[in-house]
């Protein structure tokens, strides 16, 4: 049985394990040996501590350091940024979303305004959280991968279902290895190179190209895409062969803008072994992302898993609706003590819209459509996305006081399988069918109360994946693979720093290598145009 609040306490249980394998902000410290004595050796000994170690490595995805439950950002994982403000999903949104048309904020942070006008450089602090975030994750995975090998298995005693158990995590460590790989390859393309076996002690990480990296996460998430647990089978928020099989499809569908070459064909293939699995839409899209989102959710492949109590940060979910609320929007109905007045959407994204289209929430009382002024938040309609609020009785989340948020973030969910399939078969890729694709569009539409459509095409696509999954951090990659992140042929206001738009420079569509990573690895080329 899947449960939400064991998979939280082995979270927070974690902590007490990951100082043991602490990455530092360079990349030279990317495997790091134990400090507390307790040394790997002695630990992998006892299986008992296999559950905290993996869990170690996806509190990496949802709390910002190693703190106790009531700060689970304190001790941050990475240097120089505050860990709440570096959390991994909460600078994947500013990557993947504030670049984009889907929203500004108001905030006048070092680096941030840069993020939307498309003006970052490679000093800046928002581009060098993720980075370090990312090998922050591939470094705990190395640290688990290097001592679950059968030979280590073997001579630490684990035997019997305990060493079934131990090889399942060791495949999800490999998963979150590659999916970490993945937003390297896709955020930076050219980047340092390091697995459980790389000797970083005497030679700084070597680079790998995005073509070749490409390559390793794609043999990565093969090789787990037969070693997880079966789909549907593993506990909530832990990866399954699902969650493989969807990543392995969102890698082929953007494969020709990392490698040249087309694989819309096997992109098919992976959707179709996830639409296979079991998965159905959930009823309601709204019930999506409020506080009991875990409950009852047959779309959701894996999940970020969050708690007002057990998992406190100032990232994940507790940012996404914090930061959305301001104006007049009243907090108590979203579950909270107060706005952080940041987030509003741009009038080219309300554009997407038609009027009954339920994922098209925007909250306009008070709200100028017209961004005439970034750092104001009543510039912009505010985007309702994320709430504290249970679906089940409209009441708030786990949290009294009203700061930490319950609900849970999806990575893969069924609708996004859908959309992916569609538009593969739009692209021309075998295996699927349009008749079946466009079932899958109108069932996404006519959830979200949008009328239906009687043809699709590839353009399409784009602006109905914008429609059901904004603000899900996927809309600079889907920019890109249909050539609008960067050209003029698509312009949201202040996209280049002017207020109706403009086309930037093409290089944009790779973020530069953190300029400290540049200077202590001299293995590493800096990306074009930075």
């Amino acid at each position: 049985m899947k449960n939400k609040y064991l998979y939280k306490k082995i979270i927070i249980g974690s902590i007490t394990f990951g100082t043991l394998f602490f990455a530092g902000s360079c990349t030279q410290d990317l495997e790091r040996e134990p400090t507390l004595g307790l040394t790997s050796s002695v630990l992998y000994k006892d299986f008992s501590n296999y559950k905290p170690a993996l869990a170690k490595i996806y509190a990496g995805l949802a709390i910002g350091g190693q703190g106790d439950q009531n700060n689970g950002d304190a001790n941050t994982d990475i240097g120089g940024i505050d860990g709440g403000f570096s959390n991994y999903l909460r600078q994947m949104y500013s990557m993947q979303v504030l670049t984009t048309d889907e929203a500004v904020i108001a905030w006048a942070d070092a680096g941030l305004p840069e993020m939307h006008s498309m003006t970052w450089n490679a000093s800046n602090p928002f581009v060098a959280a993720i980075y370090y975030r990312i090998f922050n994750v591939i470094a705990v995975s190395n640290e688990f991968i290097k001592n679950t090998t059968d030979e280590k298995l073997s001579s630490n005693g684990i035997t019997g279902n305990d060493l079934t158990e131990a090889k399942y995590m060791r495949a999800e460590a490999r998963f979150l290895r590659a999916q970490s790989y993945y937003h390297a390859l896709d955020l930076f393309g050219n980047v340092p190179y390091v697995t459980e076996t790389t000797d970083i002690i005497n030679t700084p990480p070597p680079r790998i190209v995005r073509a070749e990296l490409f390559k390793y996460v794609e043999s990565e998430l093969l090789a787990c895409a037969n070693e997880l647990k079966d789909a549907k089978t593993n506990e909530y928020g832990r990866a399954d062969k699902a969650a493989a099989w969807s990543l392995l499809a969102r890698l082929y569908l953007n494969a020709q803008v990392y490698t040249g070459t087309a694989r819309y064909t096997d992109c098919i293939t992976y959707c179709n072994k996830v639409i296979n699995a079991g998965y159905s839409l959930k009823t309601n899209y709204a019930s999506l992302f409020m506080a009991d989102n875990n409950v009852n959710n047959p779309e959701v492949i894996l999940s970020v898993n969050y708690d007002g109590i057990s998992t406190r940060t100032y990232g994940g979910s507790t940012f996404m609706v914090h930061a959305a609320v301001g104006g007049s929007m009243p907090a108590s109905q979203f579950g909270i003590n107060g706005g952080w007045g940041g987030l509003r959407t741009t009038k080219a994204f309300v554009n997407l819209f038609t009027p009954n289209d339920q994922r098209g929430n925007f909250y306009t009382s008070g709200q100028n459509l017209e961004i005439n002024n970034v750092s104001t938040f009543t510039d912009g309609y505010a985007f309702i996305k994320y709430k504290n609020i249970k679906f089940s009785d409209g009441k708030p989340g786990s949290d009294a006081s009203g700061d930490f948020v319950d609900s849970d973030i999806p990575l893969y969910r069924l609708a996004d399988i859908y959309l992916m399939y569609g538009e593969a078969v739009a692209r021309g890729g075998s295996g699927g069918s349009a008749a079946t694709a466009l079932g899958y569009v109108n069932a996404l539409r006519t959830r979200a109360g949008a009328n239906t459509v009687g043809s699709i095409n590839t353009d399409f696509f784009l602006d109905e994946r914008a429609r059901e999954l904004s603000w899900e951090a996927t809309r600079r990659t889907d920019l890109i693979r249909y050539g609008k992140f960067t050209s003029g042929s698509y312009l949201w206001p202040w996209k280049g720093g002017v207020k109706d738009g403009k086309a930037v420079e093409d290089y944009r569509s790779l973020f530069p290598i953190p300029a400290n990573d540049i200077v202590a690895n001299p293995n590493l080329v800096q990306n074009p145009g930075y």
